[in-house]
């Protein structure tokens, strides 16, 4: 997500202990890079991402994924992520929508 969409903010802090959680939409994915091979190593979320409203979003889209998290999947790092150490660089945490998001949004209410 963060390859083809160069207005989106990562949250970068440090990352904590609990794992990052995607929907099934955006299961498979690299947070870093958008591919889906290779998934390597567990995605870390920061502690100010893995609690409250944050909890239960997809680290990607942010959509919601239930307060029983049935439709939650772990989310991984591709191979080469991890070979050149982009897992290091921080949470991976997408914390804006993005302009074309939120153009396509506006577009549907004035519809």
């Amino acid at each position: 997500m963060s390859r083809h969409q160069y207005d989106l903010v990562q949250c970068m802090k440090q990352p904590g202990t609990k794992v990052g959680l995607l929907c099934l939409l955006c299961d498979g994915k690299c947070p870093i890079c958008d591919l889906m091979v290779n998934p390597t190593r567990k995605v870390r979320v920061c502690d100010s991402c893995s609690f409250g409203h944050l909890a239960h979003r997809c680290i990607l889209c942010s959509a919601h994924l239930g307060d029983n998290l049935d439709l939650a999947a772990a989310a991984y790092y591709c191979l080469e992520c991890v070979l050149e150490e982009k897992h290091r660089e921080g949470c991976p945490r997408i914390l804006n929508v993005g302009s074309l998001r939120a153009d396509q949004r506006l577009r549907q209410i004035k519809s």
